[in-house]
Formats: structure tokens, C-alpha cells, sequence
């Protein structure tokens, strides 16, 4: 009965209407908009013995044109036409026995609240904010444990129960996150995870059109777009195409025998069947069948059902889903998990019906690997050898973030250290849209930058200078400010996702007033703010053109340029202050100019050297 707040069901007593209170469990989507590109709707009807009913509409500028069984008996697939002069408000769809009493609920189709060119996506110029929500900040305490579900209990010492953070909790931090000078927030899953266990962190839904109530319910979803939209702050979502919880409602009586991929295997007990991760076959011209289904129809985790996109009804069921998200919570982006396991051709489709509807928005798939080529082949306009066109404007730049920690961390030859950053950006040659790549420090599935650079302040610096500068669009996780770590246990998801301070009504830390920090800790805040907020409003860096000059005597320079400005970056290896000679930039017209050193906040006349700092990033920004 969850979806019972979104329907509308009557009781007509003059026809014998039998009340749907008894019998109607879903409709989805719950709702949907007038005045969309695409006119088609698919919606999923279930009802105990639903397949035996006949549905009729009367509602003008809505046709009924399909009714389509399922292998359950219990689901009705209705597909309906909505014309472009159907007008907002409520209408019937009736559902008819072959004998006994009819069924009536009422859909609504509301009017949409913008227009779909003014979904305007993250890009080059926003800092995306990467938030655990469950780790970040509880706002409202009243929802920490719900009975109803499977995982009741709270235990901030766990690192992989629930800690209760909240939407709330980001909602009342956001003069926080907008005063450091971040412009996006992407939020790891806020969806229903009713698992027995680690719901947490939200990856494995158990309803695709519900809000977990103990991170709060859709109007505070709602609400936080609104007030993030106010500080001019985008929101992003996770969202998952290719697998579900094994909790999900649907699990219990599966719409049709190939709803999930190895159903049959599922269905009789055996142990599920797993994906090989081998995600170089959707490049592989070499690779074979078995391996390709493999990849495509295992289960990610065994308590994560693969979802079958070839079944037509889920891959409508699929984009419906996040188009009925971005409509409804006014998103800017997407972030979709695992993007290169599902059905790729199901992928391109799915991410064409969206920027189709929304010309303007964005959306970042994760392929986590560390080959350029395979990067590239997602990004849409690829000039892939098979013709595959993903439609993906973004995808996740894992390959340079694991370059940056091996420039920084490996001793300084001819093929090591920082050559490899040289080295790494000039594979920018083959993106279709290098500045669309999401590149970052670290994320939620790997150890923290901080950890990763063996808690070296100095390297952390220069890895975020890099990150914020070089043609991308940045993602910085939370905590990195205050340089969170995981060192106690690396790559330990759990301790990854720690709570940050503040957050919780009594901790002794506050890193958002500042209470309690190390100097270090609030140096590299101070650190990562001057960079943002100078970042915020540099157009050079949004859209600039770079040039670099290859690493010489643990020394690198990259200028992003335009005609107003210049920015000029330099990473110092070196354990003493270097004198850097400018002879070599003379091409970048640089001498004598005014520059303003972002960090130190102290403008300067250059002349023909800079004193550079030990191990540290210079960042300078001279006007042309």
C-alpha cells in the first residue's frame, strides 16, 4: 500500500464500484506531465488478478492504444497516447471484469513547472559537492529508525550501520557548502533501501519512486532543490539502471519470466549468478558471447538483482523512472551507477530520451577504468570503430585520477612522477569534450585522496590545485576539506564514509563553524575555498584554452588562457623553494604583468622568475 499517497482511488457506490483500497497496490509512474517531446507513457498497473480486467480512458487529449499482459497475473503495461493539447488535472482509467464489480482510480497529469530548455546541467563551470548523506549531517533525528523497515538500528561506531544523516542534514548546511564555493551537490542514493543490512549507502533500491523515510520523505527532496537552486547550487542524483535490491518489492512476484537477467536461476534458490566485471566487452572486438552475457546479465552482488533491459517493458519502465525524477525534483544532472554493465544499446537509448526531453542537462556515467580509450568510447560524438553512439555527454575520469596519485607519489625520472600528469592530459587528444569529463581526488568507493597521497598535506594541496584547474569538471568529496581519511583500514567503504564532524547534535569537532579542527585541518579548508571561490567566477578555467609545459626538475606549468585572463599553475616536487626562471613561458606573454596569487590573496608585478615554495602548488592569476 505505499504508493496509496499518490492514487486517488474512488468508490463509486451507484455502478458497484468494488473499493480499490482491497486490490490496487501500484501504479507507476505515481503521475506524470502535460507538454513533453516524447507523447508516450507506459504506465505498470498491479493488482491481484489484474490481467483479467479490461481498462478503458476517457479523458480528451488521452489515449488508451495498448493493454498488455504480463506473465504474472497481477500486472496490467497500459501504453497511452497524451496529445499535445491534453490539458493538466485528474482523469479515470477504469478497470472492467469479465464478472464482478469494476475498479476506478484517477491518475493526474500536472503541468510542468519550467520549461524543458531551462533544465540547465552541471558542466566545466560548477565544483561538484559528492555527499554520503548517511554520513554528512543529521537535520532530523525523529527520522533515524522506522520500524517498517528491515534495518532499525543506529550505530555511529559501526561503520556499516546507519548514522542517520539525512536530507535535512545537507539542507541545513547549505550556506556551508555554497560559502566554500561548491555550485553542485551529488548525493550517493536517497531512494527506499529496505536491505536487512549496509542500507546505508543506498545502491541497492528497493522502490524506484520512494524516498527512504529515514533520509526523509519527497517533499524534503523537493525542498532541497529549491533552496540549493536559491545559492545557485545544482542538484545531481545517483541513480541505478542496472541492478535493484533483492528486497524490491517486485522480487516477490516478478512481472514477466525475464523481468531480472538468470531469473530462473533466482527463482529456483541457486546461488546468483555474478558479473565477471569484464567491462572492456563492450570494446572488445575479440570478445566472446559467453563473456559478454556474463558482464551484461550477472549480478553485480548477490544482493543486487541484474535488471533485464531487453525485456521492453523495463527499459520503459527504466527512462520513465528518471525522467519522472528530473521533472519532479527540477534536477540539473544525473550521475548513473555501473554504466558500462547493463545493455549498452539500452544505455544509448535511455540517455537520448533524456537530453532529447532535456537539450540542456547533463549526465556523468561511471566506467571506472583506467584506460583513456575505454573512457572515450562512452562519451558521446566518439568516433568509435563499431558506430556505437552512447549519447553521454559526461563519463568519470578515473584514468587521470589515478595518474595524478602515481605523479605525485612516484619519485621524479624520465618516465615517472610528474611526467605522467604531462602525459596523462595529453590523451585529452582523443575525447569528443575533454572539459565535459568529471575528474576528482577520490569518491565514495576508494580510498580518500588524503589517504591515497600517504596523508601528506603538501601533495593533497597540489592534488586538489590540479583537479580545480585542469579542463574538467571537478568533483571534490566531502571531507576532503578537512582532509578526511581512511588510513586506519584503506579502501575500507565503511570507514571511507565516515561521519563528518559537526554533523550530529554533540560532536566535539565542527568542521562547519570550525570548532575543534587542527590548524592543518583548517588550512587546507581555507585552502580549498580560495581556490573555489576563485574558480566560481573564472571563466578562464570554465572554458579556457591550456597549454603545458613538460615536467623538468620536479617542476610542472599549466596555463589555462583566455583573452581578459591567464592562469598560470605550478607544481613544485621539490623539498626546497626553487628559483623558476620564466624564459621558458616566454610564449605566454606573462612578463611583466599583474598577477594576484590565489592563495596568499598578495598581487605582484612578474618579472623574469618566481621563487616557488617547497612541495607546493602556485597558482597564479594575471591579467592580460
Amino acid at each position: 500500500m505505499k504508493r496509496l499517497p499518490y492514487i486517488i482511488l474512488f468508490l463509486l457506490g451507484s455502478a458497484g464500484v468494488q473499493p480499490a483500497f482491497s486490490q490496487i497496490e501500484r501504479i507507476e509512474p505515481p503521475n506524470w506531465w502535460v507538454g513533453f517531446k516524447q507523447d508516450t507513457l507506459q504506465l505498470l498497473v498491479k493488482a491481484e488478478g489484474l490481467s483479467d480486467y479490461v481498462p478503458a480512458i476517457k479523458k480528451e487529449g488521452v489515449r488508451l492504444i495498448r493493454a498488455s499482459r504480463a506473465d504474472s497475473p497481477n500486472y496490467l503495461f497500459l501504453d497511452l497516447i497524451i496529445t499535445k493539447d491534453a490539458q493538466p488535472g485528474t482523469f479515470d482509467i477504469e478497470f472492467v471484469p469479465k464478472k464482478g464489480k469494476k475498479l476506478v482510480f484517477s491518475y493526474e497529469l500536472k503541468q510542468r513547472e519550467q520549461s524543458a530548455e531551462d533544465f540547465d546541467g552541471f558542466d566545466s563551470s560548477d565544483v561538484i559537492y559528492l555527499i554520503t548523506p548517511d554520513r554528512f549531517a543529521n537535520g532530523n533525528p525523529k527520522n533515524d529508525i522506522v520500524k517498517t523497515l528491515k534495518e532499525t538500528d543506529i550505530d555511529r561506531s559501526h561503520d556499516y550501520k546507519r548514522h542517520g544523516g539525512d536530507i535535512q542534514g545537507i539542507i541545513d548546511h547549505l550556506d556551508y557548502i555554497e560559502d566554500m564555493g561548491f555550485t553542485a551537490i551529488w548525493s550517493c542514493p536517497l531512494l527506499t533501501n529496505d536491505m536487512r543490512q549496509s542500507s546505508y549507502h543506498g545502491y541497492a533500491m528497493t522502490d524506484f519512486y520512494e524516498v527512504d523515510p529515514r533520509f526523509g520523505t519527497l517533499e524534503d527532496y523537493k525542498k532541497l532543490s529549491v533552496e540549493a537552486a536559491k545559492k545557485g547550487i545544482k542538484l545531481v542524483m545517483d541513480q541505478v539502471a542496472n541492478h535493484c535490491g533483492s528486497e524490491h518489492w517486485w522480487m516477490k512476484d516478478l512481472p514477466f519470466a525475464d523481468w531480472i537477467n538468470f531469473q530462473k536461476n533466482y527463482e529456483v534458490g541457486n546461488e546468483a549468478i555474478r558479473t565477471n566485471h569484464k567491462r572492456t566487452v563492450n570494446q572488445d572486438i575479440y570478445a566472446s558471447i559467453s563473456d559478454r552475457r556474463l558482464m551484461e546479465e550477472g549480478w553485480f552482488v548477490s544482493a543486487m538483482p541484474d535488471l533485464n533491459q531487453n525485456n521492453p517493458f523495463m527499459a520503459k519502465y527504466i527512462i520513465q523512472n528518471s525522467i519522472w525524477w528530473v521533472e519532479t525534483a527540477q534536477l540539473s544532472g544525473i550521475r548513473q551507477d555501473t554504466y558500462p554493465y547493463p545493455n549498452k544499446k539500452f544505455m544509448s537509448d535511455w540517455a537520448k530520451a533524456i537530453i532529447d526531453e532535456y537539450p540542456n542537462f547533463n549526465i556523468v556515467g561511471e566506467e571506472w577504468s583506467t584506460n583513456p580509450l575505454l573512457i572515450g568510447y562512452w562519451q558521446q560524438g566518439a568516433k568509435n570503430a563499431d558506430g556505437y553512439e552512447s549519447n553521454l555527454p559526461t563519463t568519470m575520469d578515473f584514468a587521470m585520477q589515478t595518474t595524478l596519485v602515481q605523479a605525485l607519489t612516484q619519485d621524479e625520472n624520465w618516465d615517472t612522477g610528474l611526467i605522467r600528469l604531462y602525459e596523462g592530459l595529453a590523451n585529452d587528444f582523443y575525447y569528443p569534450d575533454p572539459k565535459s569529463i568529471l575528474f576528482f581526488g577520490d569518491n565514495h568507493d576508494m580510498s580518500r585522496i588524503h589517504t591515497q597521497l600517504d596523508l601528506d598535506v603538501d601533495l593533497t594541496k597540489m592534488a586538489m590545485a590540479y583537479v580545480l584547474s585542469v579542463p574538467r569538471i571537478p568533483q571534490v568529496y566531502y571531507g576532503t576539506e578537512i582532509l578526511m581519511e581512511d588510513s586506519e583500514k584503506p579502501g575500507d567503504h565503511g570507514l571511507i564514509r565516515s561521519d563528518f564532524p559537526g554533523g550530529w547534535d554533540g560532536d566535539a569537532v565542527n568542521a562547519f563553524t570550525g570548532e575543534g579542527l587542527s590548524p592543518e585541518q583548517k588550512d587546507m579548508q581555507s585552502y580549498l575555498k580560495k581556490i573555489l571561490n576563485y574558480r566560481r567566477g573564472a571563466s578562464v578555467v570554465h572554458s579556457g584554452k591550456t597549454k603545458h609545459f613538460g615536467p623538468h626538475e620536479g617542476i610542472y606549468a599549466l596555463f589555462r588562457y583566455n583573452d581578459e585572463e591567464t592562469l598560470l599553475l605550478v607544481l613544485n616536487k621539490n623539498t626546497a623553494s626553487v628559483e623558476l626562471s620564466l624564459d621558458r613561458f616566454a610564449e605566454m606573454d606573462i612578463e611583466g604583468k599583474t598577477a594576484k596569487n590565489i592563495i596568499a590573496e598578495e598581487s605582484m608585478t612578474l618579472g623574469d622568475k618566481l621563487i616557488l615554495q617547497p612541495k607546493s602548488a602556485l597558482l597564479l592569476s594575471i591579467k592580460n
